[in-house]
């Protein structure tokens, strides 16, 4: 038969035989004895057969020694590697190997043994598809090398940027201290040279020196309020701000603030009122309550004579809101977010008021830190409204306390016992001019072992004790738990400290001492004077 002859197919018409060597694959019939039955171009072509090896009758041995011997089984004798594969494809079901022919393309070539154990081969060029996978492998592989290249990376910048973040960490934390040390520091001559101007001016009242008085303390009250807040942000921004929340009424705390601002709108005739009702929210109370002394400060600060400042609190569903509302100059809506930067003071408001823009700043900062609501509704010339939103607590009411009475003259102090003890003689000497200047009968003394050598408390009780924190011995709190014991009794303590940090705070109150910050101002202190003595 021709080489170029199609081989007939047993038993099969001519349109399936056709069909079969048309296909793009390449098929071959061997028999139970493993001699071929047929095949097709396909598979004479991507094998390279000679025409000898591809007539009917020609033993699978014969074609896979030739393959053997042109090197197509791989390296090895030719007759061992073709009895092996022929071993291979007469013991299995299946079969399924890749290699390359001589015209180096790649075929996977599949075995099947049949029922009758007949033997089928087909093969496909899988050339494209090899190339393919084998470039994806590069891709793959360069794809994992610069990973890893940019794991190197990251993991190194990470390394830079945990080194650059504990650095910062550290100075913050050597900023917060050295602060917290400057502060104390600064603070106790500033508040020795408050008390001094307070007493010069009440006993220059009056005279032509009462001016010049007058303005020193206001220089004084100036430095004060820029340290105090500049403090109070390097700690915020520092980390060293935390938030310790619990539930309180917060009507309480109102009518604390209102004794505390009432001095400051009377000096400008201005119409302070504090309205409500009793709500438990949950809060810092510190923190919420310098929230509430800022924006009613700036509220009298801005507010012109004869005008008026309302703080009020009211539900709004699970929610209790608190507003403080004057009648000062207003602020344009589109201005409502620059109040709140660093620094930043509106033109009208600076003709009216001295000031650095820094207390809305600490506002912002509070309020976050809190995660409360700040709103601002405003009007020029008609005043202005900033509401404080917090989450209310239903639980049972905090018990009210009375209403504040109005509070004392200095002359209402006349014969108050009053025992200050602080580490500062400058102080003390301050401290006692002024209360002196009130009518107070005033002892004061640098420590407790000086109390004991003086005999200040034989035949002499105090009403009232105003205690140092940072005493050379011992603190002001433990201080004060030894005069109680000494005088027995009921005795009215406060802490007066430059320490203005939480901590300070929280143990004073854990102990239902109240803390009253220096420098101390005159009208503070006065209202603490006042509110004691109904201890008494």
């Amino acid at each position: 038969m021709p080489a170029n002859t199609l081989p007939p197919l047993p038993d099969e018409n001519a349109a399936i035989a056709a069909a079969v060597h048309q296909l793009p694959y390449g098929i071959a019939l061997f028999d139970p004895a493993l001699r071929l039955v047929m095949s097709n171009l396909t598979y004479r072509a991507g094998l390279g057969l000679p025409p000898a090896l591809s007539v009917p009758g020609t033993p699978i041995e014969d074609i896979l020694l030739f393959l053997g011997q042109r090197g197509d089984l791989g390296p090895g004798t030719p007759q061992v590697l073709a009895d092996q594969r022929k071993r291979l494809v007469s013991s299995q079901p299946t079969t399924l190997t890749r290699r390359s022919n001589m015209a180096g393309n790649q075929l996977e070539i599949h075995t099947s043994r049949l029922r009758d154990d007949s033997l089928v081969i087909s093969f496909s060029d899988v050339t494209d598809r090899a190339q393919a996978e084998a470039a994806l492998e590069q891709v793959n592989h360069t794809l994992e090398e610069r990973v890893n290249d940019r794991t190197r990376a990251l993991t190194l910048l990470n390394a830079e940027l945990e080194k650059a973040r504990a650095k910062a960490d550290a100075a913050n934390h050597e900023k917060t201290r050295f602060l917290a040390a400057a502060s104390h520091d600064l603070l106790q001559p500033l508040n020795a040279a408050r008390l001094y101007t307070s007493t010069l001016y009440e006993r220059t009242r009056g005279t032509p020196n009462a001016e010049l008085a007058s303005s020193i303390d206001a220089a004084l009250n100036a430095v004060e309020d820029i340290m105090s807040t500049l403090l109070d942000i390097s700690r915020m921004d520092s980390g060293a701000l935390k938030v310790t929340r619990t539930n309180f009424d917060v009507f309480d705390l109102l009518k604390k603030i209102e004794i505390e601002f009432q001095p400051l709108a009377a000096e400008k005739n201005i119409d302070l009122r504090v309205v409500g009702t009793s709500s438990i929210v949950r809060s810092d109370r510190l923190l919420l309550a310098r929230v509430i002394q800022n924006l009613v400060s700036n509220a009298i600060k801005y507010t012109r004579p004869n005008g008026r400042v309302l703080v009020g609190c009211r539900r709004r569903g699970d929610q209790v809101r608190l507003d403080v509302c004057d009648t000062g100059i207003g602020i344009d809506r589109h201005q409502h977010q620059l109040i709140f930067a660093e620094f930043s003071r509106l033109e009208q408001g600076a003709r009216i008021a001295p000031g650095l823009g820094l207390g809305l700043s600490i506002v912002q900062r509070i309020i976050a830190a809190l995660d409360h609501q700040l709103g601002i509704e405003s009007r020029v010339g008609h005043g202005s409204r900033f509401s404080v939103l917090m989450p209310h607590v239903n639980e049972a009411k905090a018990a009210a306390e009375p209403e504040a009475s109005p509070q004392r003259a200095p002359s209402q102090f006349n014969g108050l016992h009053v025992l200050c003890v602080d580490n500062e003689r400058s102080i003390l000497d301050a401290m006692s001019g002024l209360l002196e200047n009130w009518g107070c009968d005033v002892r004061t003394a640098t420590s407790l072992k000086e109390i004991a050598q003086l005999g200040m408390l034989e035949g002499w009780v105090p009403d009232l004790v105003l205690m140092d924190y940072h005493l050379d011995q011992t603190s002001g709190l433990d201080a004060l738990e030894w005069l109680k014991q000494i005088v027995g009794g009921h005795l009215p303590t406060a802490l007066v400290t430059a320490d203005q940090t939480p901590a300070v705070r929280q143990l004073a109150e854990a102990r239902g001492t109240p803390v009253l910050n220096k420098p101390v101002k005159p009208a503070a202190l006065r209202a603490l004077l006042t509110q004691m003595s109904k201890q008494i």
